[in-house]
């Protein structure tokens, strides 16, 4: 079963506490306790939660900046793989979360918990949210302010924050801020920086860890930001 019709049924929902769980049972049309117990060894638990988190987070973060609008659930779909059978269910359950009393630092939270802090997990989906931001044009004061508590919730510092600001504002990100590299980096170290990127960012490390195939699109594209950085870089140093 896809990971949309695992959240739309309802199924995992009783396998997972806190508001992750209590919108799976809403959706559902079920109450499910908040005091259940999540099950962080469990593969199916984390890509659930990471794949509500970024619904949730995304709608929150809409509501937060006082403006829902399509360009923000059409970057939704741009970077996340919905089969058009599920387009019109995982629409609903987007304006579910939306509405949900629960804070979203609830959301950022329970989905923290589990994982380590500052994974290539939680960066793809503080990427996403970046993205998603921007969809109707510059990111907003409200929308920046959202996105660096929830990094921090994740555990990133204050300047791994400013990298991923970065990456997303202006007009676009230098190489050296998508390698999180500085421009005096030796190329041995460049190249060594080059290679741990592409090994955390690689899809099929980021689903071992986590994320549903479902959004291997997104990842697939961090990982050639990431090569197309790395190239960028070697033809300005004359690096064969």
């Amino acid at each position: 079963m896809s990971i949309w019709g695992i959240i739309i049924g309802g199924t995992a929902g009783f396998a997972m506490g806190g508001p992750i769980g209590a919108l799976l049972g809403a959706a559902a049309g079920h109450a499910v306790e908040k005091r259940l117990t999540p099950q962080p060894d469990s593969d199916a638990t984390k890509q659930v939660a990471f794949t509500v988190a970024v619904i949730a987070l995304s709608a929150k973060m809409a509501k937060a900046d006082g403006m829902v609008t399509r360009d923000e659930i059409g970057a939704f779909r741009n970077r996340v793989h919905i089969p058009a059978s599920e387009v019109k269910q995982v629409g609903k359950f987007w304006d579910l979360a939306r509405k949900t009393p629960d804070g979203f630092q609830d959301y950022a939270h329970q989905v923290a918990r589990l994982f380590a802090p500052r994974t290539p997990v939680l960066e793809q989906l503080l990427d996403l949210l970046f993205y998603i931001a921007r969809s109707d044009g510059a990111i907003t004061q409200p929308e920046k302010e959202y996105l660096a508590e929830v990094a921090h919730i994740f555990g990133f510092s204050a300047d791994d924050f400013a990298r991923f600001a970065a990456i997303h504002q202006g007009d676009g990100p230098s190489a050296y801020e998508v390698l999180a590299v500085t421009k005096d980096i030796s190329d041995a170290d460049l190249k060594t920086q080059w290679k741990k990127l592409v090994r955390s960012h690689h899809p099929d490390k980021l689903m071992a860890d986590g994320m549903p195939e479902e959004f291997i699109n997104a990842a697939n594209e961090r990982l050639a930001a990431i090569n197309a950085a790395y190239d960028a870089i070697c033809r300005q140093r004359g690096i064969s």
